[in-house]
C-alpha cells in the first residue's frame, strides 16, 4: 500500500515533514480529478463534494477521537483557529496566559497581541523544571484564564504529557488550548482523553495534505462562551435558506466557518487522511519511531555529534534535532542539501523529521553523509 503512494524525484530525502510534506499519490489524483470536472463541469456536482466535505469532517473526528462530527470546523490554518479562541474569549485586566518559551510564532504571537486588553502572557521555562509539566504549572495561578500549548515541540520534538496539563487545567477551571499541528498524523490524539477544551492542527504537515485547509476542535460545552469575530452565508443554522431574513450562528463548530470552504483543499486533505486511517495512527506511529530510533543510533555513533532533543522514550515524536560540535549548522546544513536532503535549521541544530514511509535505506544514506560533512 505505501510503495505507490510516494515518488519522490530520484536523489531526494524528505526529512522535512515538519514543515511541508509532499502528497500522496492518491492525495495528487484527487486534486487533478476535483480540477478536471470543475474545468469540465463547473460546480455541477457540488452535492457529491459536500458529501466529500462531510465525510472529511468524520475523518478528522476519528483522528482526534472529538465526540461528535459537530465539533468539527474546518480552518484555513492553525493560526485562524487560535485566533478564534484569542478573540473569541471575554477577557479582563489581569487575566494570564500560560504558554512555553519553546513556542512557534502561531502560538505565541497571537497571545501577546492581547496584552493592549491587559492580558499578560507568561512563558514557563522547560528546561528549568524537573517536567516540563511543573514548569507549565508552575506559572498558573488565581488570574490565569487560559494555558496554551503545542503538543510537540516544533524545534526540539519535545512531546508533552497533554493529559497530566488537561487534568490540572480542568481541575482548576483553567480553559486548555493545544496546538496539535506536530502530531496530528503522526501520534494518536484523543482531545477527550487530554481533557481540551481547544485543538488546532493544518493539514500540509504529518497529515501529508494541502495547506490552506486544517481542523479546530472547540469542546461543545465552551462553544457558545467564544464571542464569533466573522460573519457569513456558510456559518447560520439555517444553511442554504438564503432568503430567510432572521438569522442565527450554527450550534455545532460550523459557526466558525464564515464564508465558502476550499473544496479543492477538501478533496486533497481528504485523500491523505484515507491513507492514513486505512494504515492506522498506531502503525504511522510506530513506523516513525523506528525511523527515529534509527536516527537516534546513527547519530550517536557520529563524533562530534550532540543531539538536542530529549531521548527519553515517552518525549520523542518524529522530530529530531542535533548539532555539530565542530561545524556550524549552515555548513551542515548545506552540506545535506547539496546531497538531496530537505531538513531545516531549527532549535540551535538541524531538524529532521521522516514520516512513516520514509525509505530505511535514506535514513542510512543521511546518516552516512552526516558522517562525510
Amino acid at each position: 500500500m505505501i510503495e505507490p503512494e510516494f515518488s519522490l524525484e530520484k536523489g531526494l530525502i524528505h526529512l522535512n515533514h515538519a514543515a511541508v510534506s509532499p502528497w500522496p499519490r492518491r492525495t495528487v489524483e484527487a486534486v487533478k480529478a476535483f480540477a478536471e470536472e470543475n474545468g469540465i463541469r463547473g460546480s455541477l456536482g457540488y452535492p457529491r463534494w459536500l458529501k466529500t466535505e462531510e465525510q472529511l469532517r468524520e475523518q478528522l473526528r476519528k483522528l482526534i477521537h472529538a465526540p461528535a462530527i459537530e465539533d468539527i470546523a474546518l480552518v484555513k490554518n492553525t493560526s485562524e483557529a487560535l485566533s478564534f479562541v484569542a478573540y473569541g474569549l471575554d477577557w479582563q485586566a489581569g487575566d494570564s496566559v500560560v504558554i512555553t518559551d519553546q513556542e512557534f510564532p502561531s502560538n505565541r504571537v497571537v497571545w501577546e497581541s492581547l496584552q493592549d486588553q491587559g492580558v499578560s502572557v507568561r512563558k514557563a521555562r522547560l528546561n528549568q523544571h524537573v517536567s516540563p509539566e511543573e514548569a507549565i504549572m508552575a506559572e498558573t495561578d488565581d488570574s490565569t484564564r487560559l494555558v496554551a500549548i503545542s503538543s510537540v515541540q516544533y524545534a526540539s520534538g519535545l512531546k508533552m504529557d497533554l493529559a497530566r496539563i488537561g487534568r490540572f487545567c480542568r481541575k482548576r477551571k483553567i480553559l486548555f488550548c493545544v496546538d496539535a499541528i506536530q502530531s496530528v498524523g503522526a501520534l494518536p490524539m484523543d482531545v477527550q482523553a487530554i481533557h481540551a477544551d481547544f485543538l488546532a492542527a493544518d493539514g500540509h504537515k504529518w497529515m501529508l495534505g494541502p495547506e490552506g485547509l486544517g481542523v479546530f476542535y472547540c469542546r461543545s460545552e465552551i462553544r457558545p462562551c467564544l464571542k464569533l469575530t466573522q460573519y457569513g452565508w456558510h456559518m447560520l443554522e439555517a444553511l442554504g435558506e438564503f432568503d430567510r431574513q432572521e438569522w442565527k450562528a450554527a450550534e455545532s463548530a460550523r459557526r466558525f466557518e464564515c464564508g465558502s470552504p476550499n473544496m479543492l483543499g477538501v478533496h486533497g486533505l481528504h485523500a491523505s487522511l484515507s491513507l492514513l486511517l486505512d494504515i492506522g495512527i498506531p502503525v504511522v506511529e510506530e513506523a516513525i519511531r523506528q525511523r527515529v530510533d534509527r536516527l537516534v543510533t546513527g547519530l550517536q555513533a557520529i563524533p562530534d555529534i550532540e543531539i538536542l532533543s530529549d531521548l527519553r522514550p515517552d518525549r520523542r515524536s518524529g522530530i529530531l534535532t542535533f548539532h555539530h560540535h565542530r561545524l556550524s549548522d549552515a555548513t551542515v546544513h548545506e552540506a545535506l542539501s547539496r546531497r538531496g536532503v530537505f531538513c531545516a535549521r531549527r532549535g540551535g541544530g538541524i531538524r529532521l523529521s521522516p514520516h512513516f514511509y520514509t525509505p530505511l535505506e535514506a535514513i542510512d544514506r543521511t546518516l552516512k553523509w552526516v558522517t562525510e560533512c
